[in-house]
């Protein structure tokens, strides 16, 4: 069954919030509960102001008291409220109370929906801004299974009452984009932002699930909220599921490293094995609350000027094989992506990375934007009690790089010698010399020209997902898996 009403066609312009709510309003077939908690009940005030609310609206509903929640949630095992955990309950069990009162023999046309939210906007001190869940739950066909949007916001404005209207205005986005533009994920992701503003609201988190979207991979939609601006980073886990990146970098003490991985060769896991092992020694690392994050900025995604969404696929494929977490960015400087990670820890980190990344970390040209240089730039790296780790480069000759001889321009020099005798810089020397040889350009050169040996230069299963997935533009795997 089609959801349309009559007259329903696309819009040259962006349909008011007033005028989304009243499609769905007019919608004979869509039925279902609002559940808000925490900054009133915004999204629903939207329907009910529209008109014909009561063939929408089967229950709103806050239950705001602590003990009210418990008792009809249930207690959650961090006894929090603001939580994925928290919202994904509420969903299930609204729909299930849908699903137990209105019968299907009295209702055989109806689409059932269930929207809720979990907030705390920004307190009255204004330290912490606020952020939230938000979802829905609902049906696209009377006898099909229920599909799932779920995201996380951060608030942006510095009121609460505005907090709680931009909610309101994005609530009314999310349904309407649920029922209208479940074809078209990525313009929903778009639309979520009509009559809003990127200064609002930062969305950091997003997952689709069900059968209309069952061909959606929620990597690449963590691709897109990056792209569009909606937010700085994303974080997605080795099972593709986009992550909460405040519940996964939380007081944790986090190595970062920064690649194309395009290929993830040798050399990467080397570096990594290395200066993990390097990193859990260290005093004030606790290795059972140690986080590694692999990051790939967009500019190593671009493509003469646009984003190669299939070779990020491909990419995230590699990494998620080999169980990693993977951080998508747009942050070109090293500083920006530490004062990312300080924001959700104040605990130890490190970067591991190889010798060309350092040197241009000391190339003024990147901070020229900065009133205070690259001095200001630093003094956000280095503010905390973070340390490089660095892989070693082998020239041409056969000679190494390393941080005792490494060169950076002239005017560096003594800047670059006050980090490194302070400590600030360590060299990888535990490292495996027969990766110093290995490059992921010369990988993909050898796919691209069907030649073999380039499987002994990736990880152990990495060549095998290469060949069966057929990425980075791979000949089929019958061409490759004999040889």
């Amino acid at each position: 069954m089609e959801i349309t009403i009559k007259g329903d066609k696309e819009f040259d312009d962006v349909p008011s919030i007033s005028t989304k709510a009243l499609r769905i309003n007019l919608n004979e077939n869509i039925y279902g509960t609002f559940a808000e908690i925490g900054a009133g009940q915004e999204t629903v005030r939207q329907f009910f102001r529209a008109g014909g609310a009561s063939g929408t609206i089967a229950k709103a509903m806050s239950a705001y008291d602590k003990a009210f929640s418990d008792s009809i949630y249930g207690i959650e095992k961090d006894r929090r409220y603001v939580t994925e955990a928290r919202l994904r309950k509420m969903l299930n069990h609204e729909v299930r109370l849908m699903e137990e009162r209105l019968t299907r023999d009295m209702h055989p046309n109806k689409i059932f929906f269930s929207y809720a939210n979990t907030v705390a906007t920004i307190d009255f001190a204004k330290k912490y801004r606020g952020h939230g869940w938000v979802g829905i739950k609902y049906q696209v066909e009377p006898d099909q299974d229920y599909n799932e949007i779920i995201l996380h916001v951060r608030f942006k404005e510095n009121d609460a009452r505005l907090q709680q209207e931009t909610l309101g205005v994005l609530g009314t986005n999310l349904i309407y984009g649920a029922f209208y533009k479940y074809k078209k994920p990525k313009k929903l992701l778009q639309y979520l932002y009509d009559h809003l503003d990127k200064d609002q609201l930062e969305i950091d988190t997003i997952n689709f699930a069900g059968p209309a979207f069952k061909d959606v991979d929620n990597r690449l939609m963590s691709l897109q909220l990056v792209k569009n601006g909606m937010t700085d980073a994303v974080m997605f886990a080795p099972d593709g599921n986009n992550v909460l990146p405040a519940k996964v970098l939380y007081k944790k003490n986090i190595l970062a490293l920064r690649g194309s991985f395009r290929p993830v060769t040798k050399v990467n896991m080397d570096m990594f094995h290395k200066s993990y092992e390097m990193f859990i020694k260290e005093n004030k690392v606790e290795e059972d609350r140690t986080q590694v994050v692999f990051e790939i900025t967009l500019s190593n995604l671009r493509a003469e000027g646009e984003i190669d969404e299939q070779d990020f696929m491909d990419r995230a494929k590699l990494l998620c094989s080999l169980g990693q977490t993977v951080l998508i960015s747009n942050f070109q400087e090293y500083y920006k992506l530490v004062e990312y990670l300080a924001q959700y820890s104040k605990s130890r980190m490190a970067l591991a990375m190889g010798v060309n990344n350092l040197i241009d970390v000391f190339d003024e040209k990147y901070y020229r934007h900065l009133s205070g240089g690259i001095l200001e730039a630093f003094g956000k790296l280095f503010f905390k009690d973070l340390r490089v780790y660095l892989y070693p480069m082998k020239n041409e000759d056969g000679t190494l790089t390393t941080s005792e001889n490494l060169k950076v321009h002239p005017r560096m020099k003594e800047l670059y010698k006050f980090f490194k005798y302070n400590g600030k810089v360590v060299d990888i020397t535990e490292y495996d010399p027969s990766t110093l040889s290995v490059f992921s350009r010369d990988v993909l050169k050898m796919i691209a020209n069907g030649e073999s040996g380039w499987e002994e230069m990736l990880p152990e299963g990495v060549s095998k997902v290469i060949k069966e997935k057929s990425l980075f533009s791979c000949e089929t795997e019958e061409i490759y898996l004999d040889k």
